[in-house]
C-alpha cells in the first residue's frame, strides 16, 4: 500500500500541472493505469533492457488447476466443498486469477489509487487444462493474460512473460518416451494457439525432470526450464584461455547460486558431460529459483507486504561486483490471491513502486538469458522434483510425502502399475487398429490438440484431410475420433494431482480413474475388447484408507462406475428437461448437438406426455444416435421417461397414437403400462438428470410451493406489522415466528422488485417505472432497519451489483451532460441501497469500469483544464463542463477509488 502523502504522487502531480506529462501511447501509458506514479519509461531505464545490467527480479507464478471436467460432458459439475461457487476453478479464479489480471494499488484508507495487470510484470505459465476454463468462462480475463504477454513482448525485446507447460501435468520422468513428447507437443501447440508465438521455456509438472526429459525438450526446441536449487548436483565455471578445466563443485545440498542461469550439457559418454573437442554438444538452459524466498513466498510471511518482500528479494542480492545478477522466486501462482488472500495487491505494489524504486528491472527468465548467456554448466540429480524429497516417488510410491502421517500411500504403486498396464493395452488398440486409418498414427495424435482446442467441423475435416490412409467413411471417422479420445484419456489419467494427497478416494484420485474408464469404454466400442476386469483386479490391490471402500475396485465400482453417462441418458436428459423448457430444432446439452426431429406435447390432468424424435451427435467424437422417446410426469417429483432407437416412421406414428390415446383416459397406471409395452420396462427418473438440470427442475417444481409459503409469511407480517413495531418501539424481544415473517416477507418483496428493475430498459433514468423500482426499495430498506431485520437475499447482491455495473457503464460511456446530474443520483442511491441491506455489494467491476474510463477519458479531460487554466477561454480545448468532471471525480470517491489527486487541482 501507499499513501495519499507518497512523494511520487506529488511528482506526477506537479508534471501534469505543468503539462509536461500526459502520453496516450502504449508504451507511455500511466504506469497504474490512472496516472499516479509516473509511467513505464520513467520507471524502467532502456539500458538493462539491451544490456544485461544491474539487479533484475522475476518472480514466476506457476498457475495450473487439474481437469476436473466430466469425461462424457466436458463440462465442470457443481463441487459442494467450493461452496459458495460452483466449482474449485471458479472459486479460486474469484480469490485469484481475476485480482491478478485487476490487482489494485491502495491508499492507507483502502481506496484504490491504481489498477495494474500483474500478468504483465510476472513470469508465469498456466497450464492449458485452465487456460481452457478461463476462456470458457471470463473472456475478459483470458484476454488481460493474453495481452500481459504481448505487453511483456512489447517491453522486454520480444520475450514474453509466459512460458508454456506440459500439456496435462504429467511427471515427465515417469511417462514413456511417446507420452513425454507428445505432453511436450501438446503444451507448445496449446501455447501457440493462445500466445501467438512459440514458447522459449516450459514448466515441468512439479519440476519433475531426469536427462531423458532434457532430451526430449531439446529435440522440441525448449530452450530452458526452471528448477528447485535442490535439483543440482553440482556446476563449474566454462573453461577459459586461462583456465581450460574448471573443478566441479558439489551444490546436491541445494547451495547452488541461483543468481546466474546455468547449462545442462546432454552429450559425452555420461549425460551432464560436455564435448570439449566436439564443436558442438546438445544443451538446455536451467534457471534455479531462490529456494528459501520461495518458501517464505508459499509458506510464511514474505508476502505480508512489499516492503517485505522487496527487503527479503534485497538480502539475495551478491555483492560480488559482477556486471548483473538476477534474483528469481517460483511458487504456485494461486499463492497470490487464493491460498493467501488480497496478496495480489502486494505484488501490484511492489511491481510500481518497490522494485523500481530500488532500480532493479523487472524482467522474465527469457529476457534475461537473452542478455546473459550463462557462463557456467551445471549437472543434475538423476531424477528429481519440487515437492518430494525422494525424486518422483511421491507419484508412485508410499515415501510419506503428502500423507501427513495418519494415513498410507501403499495404494500409489498399485495405481500407477494398474494405469501402466492399461496405457500399454490402449497403445497396442491404438496402433492395430489405428494403422488402418491413419497414415501415421502416432503423428496423428500429436496434431489432434489442433481439433482438442477447436472442435469446429473445419478444424476436423483440416485434420482427417491430413493424417487419413485413405478416404474414410463415415462410421470409420467415428473410429479414429474414438481412437485419438482413447490416447487423450490415456494421457489425463497420468495427471499428477491423482497421486499428490494422502488418498485415492479423494476428487483427485477419483477424476484420473474416470478417465480410464472413458478409455475402456471408447476401446471396446471400437474394436470390442475387454479390458474392464482385468483392470479393475489390479486395482484391487491398492489399499484405500477409507473403510467403506477398502481398495481401489471399490472406489472405481462406487465412484466411477456410477458417474458413466451414455448417449440414451443424454437423450433421457433432453426429454426430461423439454416438460419445463422450449427447445428449438437445435439445442446443444453440453458436448452434444440435440436436433429435435418432431415433438409433440400433451396435457391432461395432472398428467403431462411429451414424445419426439431426436438426433443426437457427440460434438466431440462426431457418432450419432437416431431416438425416439416419451415421457409423462405424473406430478411432483415422478417422471417416466422410456428411450429407444428410433425404428422407422409407421413404427413412431403408431407409438404416438397409442400413447396419446392413452393418457386421454387420465390415468398415470395405464400410461405408463403402455410405455413399458412399447419401449420394454427400463426407464429413466428425474435422478437421471445431470446434477444442473436437475437441481433447476427442483427449483421450479418447488417454485408454487415457495410462492405459496411467501404469501402467507407476507400476510402474517402484514396482519402484525403493528404489533412488531410495538415490540421494537418497547425493546421487548419479538417472537421468532413474527420476525421471521418479516424477514421472508421483506426478502420476497426485494427480489420481486430488484427482478422488476433489472427488467427495465438499459437506460434506468429515462424509466419512471425504474424510478418507482426504486423508491420501492429504499422504502422496504427502511423497513428492514426499523424492524431490525436480517435479509437473506444472495440472489439480491448479484443482481443489485448487475445493476450498478449497467448504470456506471451507461454513465460513462454515453455521457450526457443535461442527464449527468440526475444519473448520478440514481447510481448513488443503488450504492446506497446496497448498505442499507446490508448485501455486502462487491464494487470490483465497478471499480475496474472507471478506472478504466479515468484514465482514457476524465483524467485526458481534467489534462485539458489544468493546461488552459490561465488562457481566457479555458474550454475551448475541453469537452466537458467542470462541474461534470467534478461529479465524476467525486463519484471515484462513492465507487473508493481515490481521484483526491485531481479534485484538488482542479479549479
Amino acid at each position: 500500500m501507499t499513501s495519499n502523502s507518497d512523494p511520487r504522487l506529488a511528482a506526477f502531480t506537479n508534471a501534469i500541472v505543468n503539462g509536461s506529462v500526459l502520453q496516450s501511447d502504449t508504451a507511455q501509458a500511466p504506469y497504474l493505469n490512472n496516472g499516479q506514479f509516473g509511467t513505464v519509461a520513467q520507471h524502467v531505464h532502456a539500458d538493462p533492457l539491451q544490456t544485461a545490467q544491474g539487479v533484475y527480479v522475476t518472480i514466476h507464478g506457476h498457475f495450473y488447476q487439474p481437469p476436473r471436467e466430466n469425461p462424457y460432458l466436458d463440462v465442470i459439475e457443481r463441487q459442494s466443498s467450493a461452496s459458495p461457487f460452483h466449482n474449485w476453478n471458479e472459486r479460486i479464479h474469484h480469490e485469484c486469477y481475476r485480482p491478478n489480471a485487476f490487482a489494485r494499488i491502495l491508499n492507507d484508507q483502502g481506496d484504490v489509487l491504481g489498477i495494474i495487470n500483474n500478468y504483465e510484470f510476472l513470469s508465469f505459465n498456466i497450464g492449458p487444462t485452465l487456460m481452457n476454463w478461463l476462456e470458457r468462462h471470463d473472456v475478459e480475463t483470458y484476454q488481460r493474460i493474453l495481452d500481459a504477454d504481448r505487453k511483456s513482448c512489447d517491453r522486454l525485446n520480444g520475450h514474453g512473460n509466459a512460458i508454456a507447460q506440459v500439456y496435462n501435468h504429467i511427471i515427465l520422468p515417469l511417462a514413456n518416451d511417446r507420452d513425454k513428447l507428445t505432453q511436450i507437443r501438446w503444451g507448445k501447440a496449446d501455447f501457440h494457439s493462445r500466445f501467438g508465438r512459440d514458447p522459449e521455456g516450459m514448466w515441468l509438472a512439479e519440476t519433475a525432470v531426469d536427462y531423458a526429459t532434457l532430451e526430449a525438450l531439446v529435440s522440441e526446441g525448449i530452450k530452458f526450464i526452471v528448477l528447485a536449487p535442490s535439483q543440482a548436483q553440482r556446476c563449474r565455471p566454462f573453461s577459459t584461455d586461462d583456465q581450460p578445466v574448471s573443478q566441479w563443485l558439489e551444490v546436491g545440498g541445494g547451495q547452488i547460486d541461483p543468481t546466474r542461469p546455468y547449462r545442462c550439457f546432454l552429450g559425452g559418454e555420461g549425460r551432464g558431460e560436455r564435448r570439449e573437442e566436439s564443436g558442438f554438444s546438445p544443451f538446455i538452459d536451467i534457471f534455479f529459483y531462490d529456494g528459501p524466498i520461495s518458501r517464505d513466498i508459499g509458506f510464511d510471511s514474505a508476502l505480508s507486504s512489499s516492503h517485505h518482500l522487496a527487503g527479503l528479494l534485497g538480502q539475495a542480492v551478491r555483492g560480488d561486483q559482477r556486471p548483473s545478477q538476477l534474483i528469481s522466486v517460483a511458487t504456485d501462482g494461486e499463492t497470490f490471491g487464493h491460498h493467501k488472500g488480497g496478496t495480489e495487491k502486494c505484488l501490484a505494489y511492489a511491481f510500481a513502486c518497490e522494485f523500481p524504486d530500488r532500480g532493479w528491472t523487472v524482467t522474465n527468465f527469457a529476457h534475461y538469458l537473452s542478455l546473459h548467456t550463462p557462463t557456467w554448466e551445471v549437472e543434475l540429480k538423476p531424477v528429481t522434483a519440487w515437492s518430494c524429497s525422494h525424486g518422483v516417488d511421491r507419484w508412485q510410491d508410499d515415501c510419506g510425502c503428502g500423507g501427513g502421517g495418519l494415513w498410507s500411500q501403499q495404494w500409489r504403486r498399485p495405481l500407477r502399475a494398474a494405469l501402466d498396464w492399461l496405457r500399454d493395452q490402449l497403445i497396442k488398440v491404438y496402433e492395430e487398429t489405428g494403422k488402418k486409418l491413419f497414415s501415421d498414427p502416432w503423428l496423428a495424435r500429436d496434431e489432434y490438440i489442433q481439433v482438442v482446442r477447436d472442435r469446429g467441423l473445419t478444424t476436423l475435416e483440416r485434420f482427417l484431410a491430413r493424417h487419413q490412409a485413405h478416404k474414410l467413411t463415415a462410421s470409420e471417422r467415428v473410429d479414429a475420433l474414438h481412437l485419438l479420445e482413447i490416447q487423450r484419456h490415456a494421457l489425463l489419467m497420468y495427471t499428477s494431482c491423482g497421486w499428490f494427497f494422502e488418498e485415492l478416494s479423494r476428487p483427485e484420485g477419483v477424476q484420473i480413474l474416470r478417465y480410464a474408464a472413458r478409455a475402456l469404454e471408447l476401446a471396446g466400442e471400437v474394436t470390442g475388447i475387454q479390458l474392464e476386469k482385468a483392470f479393475v483386479r489390479r486395482l484391487a490391490l491398492a489399499p484405500s484408507n477409507v473403510e467403506c471402500f477398502k481398495h481401489g475396485a471399490e472406489v472405481y465400482q462406487q465412484l466411477v462406475k456410477t458417474a458413466q453417462i451414455s448417449m440414451e441418458q443424454v437423450a433421457a436428459h433432453y426429454a426430461i428437461s423439454s416438460l419445463f423448457t422450449t427447445y428449438g430444432k437445435e439445442h446443444q446439452i453440453y458436448c452434444y448437438t440435440a436436433n429435435q426431429l418432431d415433438y409433440q406435447l400433451q396435457r391432461m390432468g395432472s398428467l403431462t406426455l411429451a414424445i419426439g424424435q431426436l438426433q443426437l451427435v457427440s460434438d466431440i467424437t462426431r457418432e450419432s444416435l437416431h431416438l425416439a422417446f416419451a415421457v409423462v410426469h405424473l406430478g411432483g417429483w415422478d417422471f417416466h421417461c422410456c428411450i429407444q432407437p428410433f425404428s422407422g416412421r409407421r413404427d413412431y406414428a403408431a407409438m404416438k397414437e397409442q400413447l396419446f390415446e392413452s393418457i386421454k383416459q387420465a390415468s398415470a397406471a395405464q400410461t405408463i403400462l403402455a410405455m413399458n409395452a412399447l419401449f420394454g420396462s427400463q426407464s429413466h427418473s428425474l435422478q437421471s438428470l445431470f446434477a444442473e438440470e436437475r437441481h433447476r427442475i427442483m427449483r421450479l417444481l418447488t417454485h408454487e410451493t415457495l410462492t405459496r409459503l411467501d404469501q402467507l409469511y407476507t400476510q402474517v407480517y402484514r396482519d402484525n406489522y403493528g404489533v412488531l413495531m410495538a415490540f421494537h418501539r418497547d425493546e421487548l424481544a419479538v417472537p421468532q415466528e413474527l420476525q421471521v415473517a418479516a424477514e421472508i416477507a421483506l426478502s420476497h418483496r426485494v427480489l420481486l422488485t430488484l427482478r422488476a428493475l433489472e427488467q427495465e430498459s438499459s437506460d434506468l433514468s429515462a424509466s419512471p417505472a425504474a424510478a418507482n423500482r426504486l423508491l420501492e426499495l429504499e422504502s422496504i430498506a427502511t423497513e428492514a432497519t426499523h424492524l431490525h431485520c436480517q435479509l437473506n437475499v444472495p440472489e439480491a447482491r448479484q443482481t443489485l451489483e448487475r445493476l450498478v455495473l449497467r448504470s456506471l457503464w451507461h454513465l460513462l460511456y454515453h455521457f450526457n451532460s443535461a442527464t449527468s446530474h440526475t444519473e448520478l443520483q440514481r447510481l448513488e442511491r443503488l450504492l446506497a441501497l446496497g448498505e442499507q441491506l446490508q448485501l455486502g455489494l462487491s464494487l470490483a467491476q465497478a471499480q475496474e469500469l472507471y478506472v478504466q474510463r479515468l484514465q482514457h477519458w476524465i483524467i485526458p479531460e481534467c489534462a485539458h483544464w489544468l493546461t488552459n487554466a490561465g488562457q481566457s477561454e479555458p474550454d475551448r480545448v475541453a469537452t466537458m463542463q467542470l462541474a461534470d468532471l467534478r461529479s465524476l471525480l467525486e463519484l471515484g470517491h462513492t465507487l473508493e477509488v481515490d481521484v483526491s489527486v485531481w479534485l484538488n487541482h482542479l479549479p
